[in-house]
Parts: C-alpha cells; structure tokens; sequence
C-alpha cells in the first residue's frame, strides 16, 4: 500500500509551506507566473490533482507570507489557468505577484477516496523494519524522482537512508499508528550504517 498510488500532487513537500514536520498548515496547489492581458489577470502553474477545487470566491493565499486573496474570474489556459483576484484591475496591480507560490489551508483538503494517502501525511511518521519490527528513523522528506517516490528517513546517530516507494519495499502505511512498515532489500542499509 504505497503512497505512489495515492497521493496528490497538491501536497508537494518541498513547497508544502509547512515550517516544521509534521502536518502542514498551508499546500502549495500552484505558482503564479506572469501578468496575462491587461486587466489584472495572471498566468498559474497548477500543482494539483485538483484545480476544480479552486473557483471564484475561494480564498488562496499568496507568496511566503501567505497574504490572503479571493479569486475573482479563473479559466482553463494550455496546461495552466489564468487567474484573476479580487482588487486587482491591472497589469500593474498584480506584477508584485510574479513568480509567488499560491496555497490552500490543508483543512481545506478533502479526503482522498480509497483510504489515499497525501505526501505530506507521510512527514513525520516512524519508519519501521518488518524483520524485527525495529524502528529505522523518521520520514523527514520526499523525494520526486520521476520513476516514483523516496522516502528520506532520518536515523538518530546515523546517516540518512533513501526508502523508494515501491510495493516490494513500502508494506503498509498506518496513518493512526504514525508508523510505515518496509523490507529493507538488499543495499538499502549501508553495510556500516546496520
């Protein structure tokens, strides 16, 4: 049951907002590119699975401060949207937002069907063998690495280990128990690490 088949890309750590480990307060769902026409419309990356979520009236928050904005009008645009909010009539209005991160509150996520399991669910658990049921460290990251996920765990007085998402080493993810049960195949551990 790894989280490659049931995660969401709208939880993309690495610009999850979250300042410590743990559940993030904020998720990244897009990035704000340039000023589009002149009527104070911008160009955005989506970075979610589920841009439908975002519609005219819902509160996003902007930039590394997390400034609140309303979206005003939001269109469909190549493989990205066209955004506008609420307050803004310019181009000159909103070229302060260029190149800024647009967030949801993580409440604001809904459930995944099928028991999913979003990437930033997984900071923070305890990753433990299913040889001697011995706990190997904790999630402190995931990695995208095309072909799938890795997990990097910390270990307390040991180097980092790289745990790839993959069925025949991720066994079971318990959401309730904060704790991922792997085999660790050959080569995973260090020999000096062990």
């Amino acid at each position: 049951m790894s989280a490659r088949r049931t995660h969401s890309r709208v939880s993309n750590t690495s610009n999850s907002g979250s300042p410590t480990l743990g559940e993030p307060e904020f998720l990244a769902v897009g990035k704000l590119r340039r000023p589009h026409g002149v009527r104070g419309e911008m160009l955005m990356s989506i970075w979610t699975d589920f841009p439908e979520r975002l519609h005219p009236e819902k509160q996003v928050f902007v930039g590394e401060n997390y400034q609140p904005y309303q979206i005003n009008t939001i269109r469909d645009h190549n493989q990205g949207l066209i955004v506008s909010f609420d307050g803004f009539a310019s181009r000159d209005d909103v070229g302060h937002l260029r190149n800024q991160v647009v967030y949801v509150r993580a409440s604001d996520v809904p459930a995944l069907p099928d028991n999913g399991i979003y990437l930033h669910q997984l900071i923070g658990l305890k990753v433990v063998s299913d040889d001697d049921e011995t706990a190997l460290g904790i999630v402190n990251e995931i990695i995208e690495t095309g072909a799938n996920y890795v997990l990097l765990v910390r270990r307390e007085g040991k180097g980092d280990l790289l745990i790839p998402d993959i069925d025949p080493v991720v066994l079971n993810i318990n959401l309730e128990k904060g704790e991922i049960l792997v085999r660790l195949i050959p080569g995973l551990v260090p020999e000096d690490q062990k």
